[in-house]
């Protein structure tokens, strides 16, 4: 006789016979709404990207500020100060850039730290920029010392600083740039120079959203798409979103595909909840790599102090994964603490894990 296996959570999702039906007798899959199902993920997101202050959703009080800054310089005729934002991914950082553009009515190029290797490949970009222009450089704390260091007249005074020829025979010759408005975006502040921070007359913090925010986020992505959701499905997803709006948004399309395969015309809580134990995300967003970093800490070093490449080596993780990607979220919650001596997790993180504290 065949062992009957228990039914995953995919399966108890959708119901065992619906889903080992042949794919004729299983439910009917509802269609996808307005979602262009030749998208890329890319083309996706962009379509859901807010265009304009009043429809960007959270941080309050910064786009509270930046009405004023932007209104400032459309009433001064003259470029906006130099912006930088800095806070996790998926915030809203290029989002802001973008907004700010279309909001002054000027061009926005965007480029970022890495692809900039040479001096010559930010001045070709800069030369070409027209009056009152946005540069966005993405990743600025990745841009090489070299390439910072022409920005600085740039910033100043609008001025580009090239040096033809080597040796004794060098010179200096300075161009004219036309003013410009140089926005940058960082996931570590803590590595942006101090000549190149000190440049910047807008320095801008973006913050983890609030749960009730990020339902908001989804309600407004899923009404793009048009997906079915109750409010209290989007809270449920907004709940495990880990502060995050990129995130609401990956996780209400894969919540709806979940709700397409089992038959639902519109995404309840009690489905969003239930897909997302299928998709192993937990009631405050943790994923199987963050409860890993946790039980690691605390079966392996007693709920350390340990440090983040020993941490790294024992979960099989890149330590700038783990330092930009799951602990900001899991000290957020406060799950996590840095201490001198390394890292620690709380007694917070022992109940969520149901696990005796040591």
């Amino acid at each position: 006789m065949a062992q009957k296996t228990s039914p995953s959570p995919a399966a108890r999702f959708f119901g065992n016979d619906a889903w080992d039906a042949p794919a004729e007798a299983r439910p009917s899959v509802p269609a996808a709404g307005t979602e262009d199902p030749g998208l890329s993920t890319a083309a996706l997101e962009e379509s859901v990207r807010p265009r304009s202050l009043d429809d960007f959703i959270g941080q309050e009080e910064l786009r509270a500020n930046l009405r004023v800054y932007l209104g400032a310089a459309r009433e001064r005729g003259g470029a906006l100060d130099h912006t930088l934002f800095y806070g996790n991914p998926g915030l809203g950082k290029t989002t802001l850039a973008q907004i700010m553009a279309a909001e002054l009515g000027v061009n926005l190029v965007c480029t970022s730290g890495p692809v900039l290797e040479r001096s010559g490949d930010l001045a070709a970009i800069l030369t070409n920029l027209s009056r009152n222009d946005i540069l966005f450089v993405d990743e600025i704390h990745r841009m090489p010392i070299a390439v910072e260091e022409v920005l600085y007249p740039a910033m100043e005074d609008f001025k580009l600083d090239l040096v033809i020829g080597q040796g004794p025979a060098a010179r200096t010759v300075k161009i004219d740039l036309e003013p410009f408005t140089l926005v940058g975006a960082t996931t570590r502040m803590g590595l942006i120079s101090s000549p190149l921070r000190g440049r910047f007359g807008i320095l801008a913090h973006l913050e983890f959203y609030s749960p009730a925010d990020l339902a908001r986020v989804v309600l407004r992505t899923a009404r793009i798409l048009g997906i079915a959701i109750t409010p209290d499905g989007a809270e449920e997803i907004g709940r495990r979103s880990r502060g995050t709006p990129r995130i609401a948004n990956r996780l209400l399309r894969r919540v709806r595909d979940f709700a397409m395969m089992g038959g639902h015309d519109i995404i309840t809580a009690e489905q969003a909840a239930e897909a997302l134990r299928c998709m192993d995300v937990d009631e405050i967003g943790l994923d199987r790599m963050d409860r890993r970093l946790l039980e690691v800490m605390i079966t392996h070093y007693d709920g350390g102090p340990v440090g983040l490449k020993t941490l790294a080596v024992a979960c099989s993780e890149e330590v700038r994964t783990i330092e930009e990607i799951y602990e900001p979220y899991l000290i957020q919650c406060g799950l996590l603490k840095r201490t001198p001596r390394g890292r620690m997790v709380t007694a917070k993180a022992y109940r969520h894990l149901n696990l005796l504290l040591r």
